[in-house]
């Protein structure tokens, strides 16, 4: 299997960069390819912006959807977004290793996407959730936060952690086509002790060596849609 693991984080240190390790070295030991986009390694550009073009089709009126489509069909993609694109092509599985800020992804990963994610290949027309352009492959989120597993929780402080994850989840993996595996959710990072820290890298090794046993989490499929997207039942 190929996987692709991109990573968002600036220190190398950092316990979210030991679990993008974890996860090379166990897939590499299970005889499994694995490429790395370490986007503060790499100072990935996470700016969507006209320069993500080699030539404009439309340069009187600057669309960036428009853009993507035509840039796809002409080649006019800037190379380093090119590049990422057929990382993604290549792996069968897409890892994203993180801290969650603010609810979300960090800039970096969210401009990765921006720019990545092009229209016309990703989604587009009525290409989306299990019609999207990555279905067949599969991703899944890995994060580090603060707070603490019973902050969330449907009569928690903090409510269900799957609202805070549905932006990404569902309305950017699962639209593009991809099958989203079940989180893999580190909490309360920074204050727990160094073996606490520990046992939760043996537990994600484990996770990662069942992945196969994991059921993708349920999301719209267009069959049970009519033209117009109305249900249909």
């Amino acid at each position: 299997m190929n996987i692709l693991i991109v990573h968002a984080h600036p220190e190398a240190q950092s316990f979210t960069t030991a679990l993008k390790s974890t996860a090379q070295q166990s897939f590499e030991h299970q005889g499994h390819h694995v490429e790395i986009s370490d986007l503060y390694a790499m100072k990935f550009n996470p700016v969507a912006s006209q320069d993500d073009f080699t030539e404009l089709n439309q340069p009187e009126y600057f669309n960036y959807a428009l853009e993507q489509r035509n840039a796809l069909k002409q080649n006019h993609l800037a190379t380093d977004i090119e590049i990422e694109i057929e990382k993604v092509k290549r792996a069968d599985l897409v890892i994203f290793t993180f801290p969650l800020y603010w609810t979300s992804v960090p800039a970096i990963l969210k401009g990765w996407i921006d720019r990545v994610f092009v229209s016309g290949l990703f989604y587009g027309g009525k290409r989306f959730y299990n019609h999207g352009g990555m279905a067949g492959k599969k991703a899944m989120l890995c994060f580090t936060l603060g707070g603490r597993d019973y902050m969330f929780g449907e009569n928690s402080i903090h409510g269900p952690i799957e609202q805070y994850l549905s932006p990404i989840q569902r309305g950017t993996l699962a639209y593009a086509g991809f099958e989203v595996l079940p989180p893999f959710i580190a909490y309360h990072v920074p204050y727990i002790s160094q073996q606490d820290r520990q046992n939760i890298l043996v537990d994600f090794e484990k996770y990662l060596e069942h992945l196969d046993e994991l059921q993708p989490l349920k999301f719209p499929v267009l069959e049970n849609f009519d033209e117009k997207m109305q249900p249909l039942n």
